[in-house]
């Protein structure tokens, strides 16, 4: 007689290891499933945005009768652009300038020097960064119309300054403390001031660190529209504010109008927004702040 062996059925798995696993699973389905919703409806938006910019009529339709691209001249001649992007990239450059000059030396100290109140300092550093735009941007527009320079390029400027600073002054603490002290050291033995070391030492070895913040920094004040909006004047408006202005200004505007002007906002800023990708990788800079404070 041949011998008949029975396999049994796998077993399923019931325990709590079984049921872990399917909620597990059910978790990565609905984070992924938020992720694409949220992608979908951005897209849905920009799409719908640069087809109306283009679009001549676009009624009970999915998509616009015709396309054109005169609405890009109307909104470059309606709405001055050209003046407000040259006010526009004026402002950013002074901030930019600016908050490399004071916020690199500042992280300097910050980063390697030890002083009594130094963790209360990095908190009232922090809290521009933490705390809403609004909330301290009403009472610093009151001071600066105050003094004056409410309304003016100059008051913008010390606005955007006040998150801006603090901002490049964490990006590159973690970029300074990786630099061996030693290297400093060497360099002043060979008798190099503190200005030679830091512009011929230091420098260049932090070049890398420098233009990331300031990158950031550009692309952060060109979307600031709360500081920017509370000192800013006829004179004075960045793209973001012309645009707000635009949308909710008495009179009838065309709508394809201020879609392109919407669509030249968009660009101008995912433009400055790749080119500081390409220098720096905000992945990195998480790991590296970890890296330096395990040490």
């Amino acid at each position: 007689m041949t011998a008949v062996t029975l396999e049994a059925p796998p077993a399923v798995a019931t325990g709590p290891s079984g049921l872990r696993s399917v909620g597990s699973r059910l978790w990565i389905v609905a984070v992924w499933s938020a992720v694409i919703f949220f992608i979908v409806n951005l897209l849905g938006i920009i799409a719908a945005v640069v087809t109306s910019s283009f679009a001549t009529r676009w009624l009970r339709s999915w998509l616009p009768n015709d396309y054109t691209t005169r609405w890009y001249l109307s909104a470059w001649d309606e709405f001055q652009l050209h003046d407000v992007l040259l006010v526009t990239f004026q402002i950013v450059g002074a901030v930019v300038l600016l908050s490399g000059l004071l916020g690199v030396p500042a992280a300097y100290a910050m980063a390697r020097r030890d002083f009594p109140g130094k963790k209360v300092m990095m908190l009232i550093f922090l809290l521009p960064l933490l705390v809403p735009p609004v909330t301290f941007g009403i009472p610093l527009a009151t001071v600066l119309y105050q003094s004056g320079l409410g309304g003016t390029m100059a008051g913008v400027v010390l606005a955007n300054l006040v998150p801006t600073v603090p901002f490049v002054i964490l990006v590159m603490i973690p970029f300074i403390e990786q630099i061996d002290p030693r290297v400093e050291a060497a360099a002043r033995v060979f008798g190099a001031g503190t200005f030679r070391m830091f512009v011929h030492v230091l420098l260049p070895l932090l070049m890398p660190g420098v233009l990331a913040a300031l990158l950031l920094v550009l692309v952060r004040t060109i979307a600031m529209f709360e500081l920017t909006f509370l000192t800013a004047g006829p004179s004075s408006q960045t793209l973001v504010v012309a645009l707000y202005y635009a949308v909710f200004a008495a009179g009838v505007r065309a709508v394809q109008s201020i879609d392109a002007m919407a669509v030249v906002y968009m660009v101008t800023t995912l433009i400055w927004l790749v080119i500081a990708l390409r220098f720096v990788n905000p992945t990195q800079m998480v790991t590296r702040s970890k890296r330096q404070s395990a040490h």
